[in-house]
């Protein structure tokens, strides 16, 4: 006998109300957030649809793409239906978008403030639940070269070598770097082992004639900048 639990699947669904042919016809901005899920995940489960569970998704995280973006692998696989492959495509995805801005950034603007520079890491930082310290290397018109993750660590900080640091500037040929890392608690205030690194750091950039820009503390959707506070 059938089960009669199981929902009828995407494909019986007037064309326009399909998500893929929704974008074929009407463009990729037509689509809500969920629908855009439904793409990536492809299909749901015996009870839902892949809308339906990607409407279940974005409910469980207020319908907000930054908390979305905090869960891990093992956070989305609590949604029936959502194995490995389908977490690891949707962390996929919003890790590409963030990519993206980034590059975008790159090639449009040069650093000429705190505010630049958050906007450069925030999508890159403010999901995190441990801490990471990364730099930004520029050239003598504040242009930016690269960026270079430093160190991973835990929720509470993290371990950071001035050697590495500026092994990679000289490499790279930079005039200047910027300091930045995030605050997994939310607290955007530095802490004195902070405060500590960036005078050495500082000190030590003087001797190489490589100047320390400025050192961004970013914590969710808020940051800290010594040189705005006149700290650096």
């Amino acid at each position: 006998m059938a089960n009669t639990n199981r929902i009828s699947g995407i494909k019986s669904w007037a064309e326009d109300d399909r998500p893929r042919e929704k974008m074929l016809k009407k463009g990729k901005s037509a689509l809500s957030d969920a629908e855009l899920l439904a793409i990536i995940i492809g299909s749901g489960n015996i009870t839902q649809s892949a809308l339906d569970l990607s409407k279940e998704i974005l409910n469980n995280t207020g319908n907000n793409l930054n908390e979305l973006a905090k869960l891990s692998i093992e956070d989305l696989k609590k949604f029936k239906g959502i194995g490995d492959a389908k977490a690891i495509s949707i962390l996929a995805t919003i890790e590409l978008g963030g990519r993206r801005m980034a590059s975008d950034f790159v090639e449009r603007q040069k650093i000429t403030c705190s505010a630049d520079v958050y906007e450069y890491f925030k999508n890159l930082l403010m999901y995190l639940k441990t801490e990471e310290f990364w730099i930004l290397m520029l050239n003598r018109a504040n242009k930016i070269i690269d960026k270079k993750n430093i160190s991973h660590g835990g929720t509470a900080g993290t371990v950071v070598d001035p050697k590495v640091i500026f092994k990679h500037a000289l490499e790279n040929g930079a005039s200047s770097i910027v300091l930045c890392h995030n605050h997994p608690s939310g607290n955007i205030l530095p802490s004195s082992n902070d405060i500590n690194i960036t005078k050495n750091l500082k000190n030590a950039g003087l001797l190489l004639e490589i100047k320390v820009f400025d050192h961004i503390i970013i914590a969710e959707n808020k940051y800290y900048s010594f040189a705005d506070e006149g700290i650096i």
